[in-house]
Parts: structure tokens; sequence; C-alpha cells
């Protein structure tokens, strides 16, 4: 496997692969993807997780994840993969350092195509973190497979065409 870099990243942004397309989140070898607009949050009132409207929070007055708590968040951006890629979704290191952390389920499969769900957690003991739609969250990492399988994420996939947050369809 090859990873994309800035100018394959941007032309195939170009093409379907991060709609809506930035050319200002493009990095050397990945692309930036920013916090959608909905998360599903835990309630007291049973195992369900609530949907909660992050679009009516800024960056100047955010959505204040408490520490320890967990939540389910979209991207913003939608992703096209073609059977000839695979991606990997990583969380900025700024948010990192910030103390949010996203779960290890960030494997995308060739011919997936939809919003991401991300499964964000603050690690942090004594201080929230701020969530608003539009920060950016994480990066888009594109690999060049070795060959094209045998049936992509078109086929197989539960969460195939999602376009916002999602719970485990397991």
């Amino acid at each position: 496997m090859a990873i994309l870099v800035d100018w394959q990243l941007a032309n195939r942004c170009r093409n379907g692969l991060v709609t809506p397309f930035d050319q200002e989140l493009v990095n050397p070898a990945s692309v930036d993807l920013r916090l959608g607009d909905t998360l599903l949050i835990e309630s007291v009132e049973g195992p369900e997780l609530k949907a909660y409207p992050l679009g009516q929070h800024s960056q100047e007055d955010p959505y204040w994840l408490r520490p320890g708590q967990f939540v389910l968040a979209c991207t913003m951006e939608q992703v096209n993969l073609t059977a000839d890629v695979g991606a990997q979704f990583l969380l900025k290191s700024s948010r990192a350092r910030e103390g949010l952390n996203h779960l290890m389920a960030g494997w995308i499969d060739p011919g997936f195509r939809g919003a991401l769900t991300l499964e964000l957690h603050n690690v942090r003991q004594l201080q929230a973190q701020p969530l608003w739609p539009g920060l950016r969250i994480g990066q888009l990492i594109v690999h060049y497979l070795a060959s094209q399988p045998g049936r992509s994420y078109a086929e197989t996939g539960r969460y195939l065409g999602d376009t916002t947050v999602q719970e485990s369809r397991g």
C-alpha cells in the first residue's frame, strides 16, 4: 500500500473523494475533516443514545464534553472511496493533546460512501472539551490498495450512504 499525497488527494477530492471540498483542508499526506452538526449522547432515560443538535453551538459558544463523557459524532464532509483505495481516520494531534480521544474504529473500506461516525471520548479528568460544528477534528489518510477487493464496501457495508451520525448496527 502507498499513501496518497497532497496533489493526488486534491485531484481526487475535486472528483468527489471528499465533499464539500476545501483546498485549505489538504495537508502533505492527509485531508482534514471537520465535525458535523449532530451528536448522539447518553441519557439517564435508557441505554439508547439521544440525538443532540450540535448545530446550535459555535466556537464562541461550544458544547462542553464533560470529563469521561463519550459521544458519537459525525464528519461534516462526506467521503466517497473508489474500489482502488482504503482510508484511515485519525484524530488531529491538536485534539489529542487537548485530551480528546477517538476510539480505534478508524478504518474505511474501499467502496464506502457517506459521513463518518466518530467515537469521541474526553479523557481529561478535570476539564471539559469544547466541540462545535466545523471544528477540525481529524484527518483522512488515503491508501492505494495492492489490488481491488473481490467485494467492496458498496456491496457489504452496513453504514453505506449514511449522511449523519449512526449508532451501532452490530
